[in-house]
């Protein structure tokens, strides 16, 4: 097996070409493995400790990067291909040891997914290849954006659909419609019999992960991990069949419900977005394998078309987003908000809110919730306490298994908390209690009641999202998607009251005792 840690490499072979491998590149079939000639090129893996030091991480989500680069890196070592994995204090310090080592190498890597890495590959002097781990190069978002007044994710889908014959019929969209979201908006049903979860064994590799960071890295959040979680091609693989086998059917009618953990932490979805984004699964083969469990019969159009949009539509275009507004769209706060993270985010016993309490426990125990909880409960509490996008953007960033920068930029700062004003989505996603009691069944037995919003009990989302209205009247008034409830101020007669009830709220927050 050729795989190394440390340089100079002990057979002194001559090495022609260095191809750097970044942790969300592990495609086996990707451009730069494809490419490589065994006989004098070099795959150099590097697992950083600057990124992991100095924040605080969900233990399962370094666990999950680490151990699926290991195993990847020792499958390459295995199939005869010369694999470097370096462990150093930093991205830069590792570069710099494989240039003084390997001065007459040339240096190749695909092109990564962070503006951090691209600039640090740039400045080692590594030539980018295109990255081939999605289905639309970032030129072709931009063209696409160039030229179009708004950048409506609805638009982009339709165009994607067209552009890659993905559930069309000829010229039109199968079934006569491009779009069935409003047929997938069930709330929990009762007495639903949810499959069984997947389970992955833990082997050699994950024991030892797990027991290193452990031992380094004290400030971790988070439980360690159990058997949620493939860290290899085959179990990812595993996954996908498990989901097209079991959920698929039932997807689409429920990706929008938000049952109790205890009842079903993964609903019917996928779980598949871990491999999509660190590249052991192609959104290629994915919708591939979908499409063809689809046309068995027994699938509804509905889920197919809700997963479909997800992957081409929604992935694909949080991806162009990123790169189309740059580095400093991180920055934004448009809302000035500058509240410091609410204690509840860590540790979510300090609050009664029972829905808050059950979604960042389970994020607690498997770092993963799916959309929906992160959008309409923790985002949108972000966004009605006006906390720092920024400080949100991190505790997002660190504690969900699937995060990576393009992922997780465009979806705080966009869509979560609207830092942007409207550049990317046309209103905030704000939403008060009766939203989570309609698709949750959390709110029976919360002590806080959805329906009232200037009471003691009142239920928090409740309270601050007209609250919210209220703050940000004079710019929400000229918004033609929210001035309708904006309006809707003039004829509370109760917002002394609530604005006095809004006040406590916020301050318990920040306190952890409400």
């Amino acid at each position: 097996m050729a795989l190394y840690e440390s340089l100079p490499l002990e057979d002194g072979a001559q090495i022609s070409t260095v191809r750097f491998i970044a942790f969300d590149q592990l495609g086996h079939d990707s451009k730069i493995i494809r490419s490589i000639d065994k006989a004098s090129d070099l795959l150099l893996f590097v697992e950083s400790d600057e990124n992991l030091r100095g924040k605080r991480w969900h233990i399962q989500r370094l666990f999950f990067l680490i151990s699926s680069a290991r195993h990847f890196s020792r499958e390459l070592a295995a199939a005869g291909y010369r694999v470097l994995y370096l462990r150093s204090e930093s991205f830069s310090a590792a570069l710099a040891k494989v240039d003084a080592a390997l001065p007459n190498s040339m240096k190749v890597a695909m092109e990564p997914a962070s503006f951090r890495l691209h600039r640090t590959l740039l400045d080692h002097g590594y030539r980018l290849l295109e990255n081939d781990l999605f289905l639309t190069a970032k030129e072709e978002f931009k063209e696409w954006a160039a030229s179009k007044k708004s950048l409506l994710m609805e638009n982009f889908y339709r165009a994607q659909r067209i552009r890659l014959n993905i559930l069309m019929d000829g010229d039109q969209p199968l079934g006569g419609t491009w779009n069935l979201d409003h047929d997938n908006r069930l709330p929990p049903p009762k007495n639903h019999i949810w499959p069984e979860y997947l389970r992955h064994e833990r082997d050699e590799i994950d024991g030892e992960v797990i027991k290193e960071l452990r031992a380094a890295y004290p400030n971790l959040w988070g439980d360690d991990p159990d058997q949620s979680w493939a860290t290899t091609r085959s179990g990812a693989l595993r996954q996908l069949e498990h989901f097209l086998a079991h959920h698929l059917k039932d997807f689409g009618p429920l990706e929008d419900a938000m049952p109790r953990a205890e009842e079903s932490w993964q609903v019917h979805h996928s779980l598949l977005s871990p491999y999509l984004n660190n590249g052991l699964l192609h959104p290629r083969e994915v919708i591939d394998r979908a499409i063809a469990r689809f046309e068995e019969g027994d699938i509804p159009l509905s889920s197919i078309e809700g997963f479909v949009r997800q992957i081409i539509g929604w992935r694909e275009y949080v991806y162009g987003i990123y790169w189309l507004f740059g580095e400093e769209y991180r920055k934004e706060n448009r809302l000035r908000a500058t509240r410091e993270l609410l204690p509840l985010f860590h540790e979510p016993k300090r609050t009664k809110m029972a829905c808050v309490n059950d979604i960042v426990s389970s994020v607690e125990k498997r770092a993963w919730v799916h959309h929906i909880p992160r959008l309409m409960v923790l985002s949108n509490l972000a966004l009605l306490t006006g906390i720092d996008p920024e400080e949100f953007l991190d505790w997002m960033s660190e504690v969900f298994i699937d995060a990576y920068d393009w992922v997780m930029v465009p979806n705080v700062i966009g869509m979560g908390v609207h830092a942007d004003g409207g550049r990317m989505m046309t209103k905030p996603y704000a939403a008060g209690g009766a939203y989570i009691s309609r698709m949750s069944n959390h709110c029976k037995g919360c002590v806080f009641d959805p329906k009232t919003r200037s009471e003691t009990d009142s239920c928090p989302f409740t309270t601050l999202y007209w609250d919210f209205l209220d703050r940000h009247r004079e710019e929400f008034s000229k918004n033609h998607r929210i001035a309708q409830q904006v309006r809707g101020l003039d004829r509370l007669k109760d917002l002394d009251q609530l604005r006095e009830r809004a006040r406590e709220v916020l301050s318990r927050l920040s306190d952890g005792t409400l």
